[in-house]
């Protein structure tokens, strides 16, 4: 059972090379007691590719999650700015 929930969403956008694409990882417990990291990838509003990795150990999970997150950083992903909306769903 995973004791932090671990969960990252980040994206590479370059208007000028028609780039949008998005990367997202999660640790999350599966039903045999494992711990699995979960990575989707691909162009920003399609479906995408899914993989799935699946430790004994929350801690290999861990150290995993945080060398693709290097890796996603180091090639100019950046997590999505946060813009909150009001009632009517109009951006502030």
């Amino acid at each position: 059972m995973t004791a932090q929930s671990y969960q990252l969403y980040v994206e590479r956008i370059d208007a000028g090379k028609n780039m949008a694409r998005f990367y997202a990882m999660s640790i999350e417990p599966n039903l045999f007691g494992e711990t699995c990291l979960i990575r989707r990838w691909g162009r920003i509003g399609a479906t995408g590719q899914r993989r799935e990795h699946h430790f004994a150990r929350e801690e290999e999970a861990v150290s995993l999650f945080l060398q693709l997150l290097r890796k996603r950083r180091s090639r100019g992903y950046r997590p999505k700015p946060y813009f909150p909306q009001d009632a009517s769903g109009d951006r502030w």
